[in-house]
């Protein structure tokens, strides 16, 4: 069996070339892979074109790329967490995808799962279908570049028709997520939230480059905890359990307020 771990984030992601498209997994900050992304933005990689459920905060994510300006276009299903991104896109800097949440998870599984497209009634009767959503701006506040116009077929679902938009998968060039321990046969397992998205970016990257914290020989994870097999994962790079994970949004609750306050 092939020996997939790395010896540092520089050399797993050393041959990603400008211009590249790249699965990032990460929910809000849960599950950033920010040893990779650090290390892509060290070796000045540019013009990427990113999949991602969000591009992170200002500084941290995917949100240091784009502050560099390397991030060329974005496909992702929220964006609100981020300034310098809402200030590129309407300056026309940035193009961005908008996709719904669902329909963004499964066009990343299908990529990964061989299948082409796949039809789904998510966007039916709004621009998602219909085309004309903005994806990018001129610098004058036209829009340069809109969504098209997206197939449409009727099927029955339990004898009634329904109608059904086309929705084509994705697949990238690299993928780049993080998981709480992996093997070096790439077997990963992913903690919570951290689950949601990067199990689907690994698939969808033709080259997938996984950060662990702790890493295990072969056989030490029980097969029944393994989340992502090692077919999808082709680099491993052990980052420790000490790696900086920030909070996107510290809350506390109204109890616990009144009570320091009282």
């Amino acid at each position: 069996m092939i020996d997939k771990q790395w010896a540092s984030a520089a050399e797993a992601v050393a041959d990603i070339p400008d211009g590249s498209s790249l699965a990032v997994g990460g929910f809000g900050l849960s599950g950033n892979p920010i040893a990779l992304i650090e290390a892509l933005l060290a070796q000045g990689t540019t013009d990427l074109s990113v999949v991602s459920n969000n591009c992170g905060v200002d500084d941290w994510g995917l949100g240091v790329l784009l502050n560099a300006q390397r991030i060329r276009k974005m496909t992702s299903s929220y964006v609100g967490e981020n300034k310098e991104f809402e200030r590129q896109f309407l300056s026309g800097e940035l193009e961005l995808e908008l996709t719904p949440q669902g329909t963004l998870a499964e066009k990343l599984r299908a990529g990964g799962s061989g299948i082409a497209a796949f039809y789904t009634q998510t966007g039916v009767g709004t621009q998602v279908a219909e085309g004309g959503l903005p994806r990018r701006y001129n610098p004058d506040g036209s829009i340069a570049v809109a969504s098209p116009v997206k197939d449409i077929r009727t099927f029955d679902v339990n004898g009634t028709p329904k109608e059904f938009a086309l929705e084509e998968a994705i697949a990238t060039d690299f993928s780049l997520v993080h998981a709480v321990a992996g093997d070096r046969h790439g077997n990963l397992v992913f903690n919570k939230a951290a689950r949601n998205f990067n199990p689907l970016a690994a698939m969808a990257g033709r080259i997938c480059i996984a950060q662990v914290e702790t890493l295990v020989e072969p056989g030490e994870i029980d097969p029944d905890r393994i989340h992502l097999p090692g077919v999808f994962v082709h680099r491993m790079v052990e980052v420790g359990t000490d790696i900086e994970k920030r909070i996107e949004r510290r809350t506390v609750s109204q109890a616990h307020t009144t009570k320091e306050g009282a």
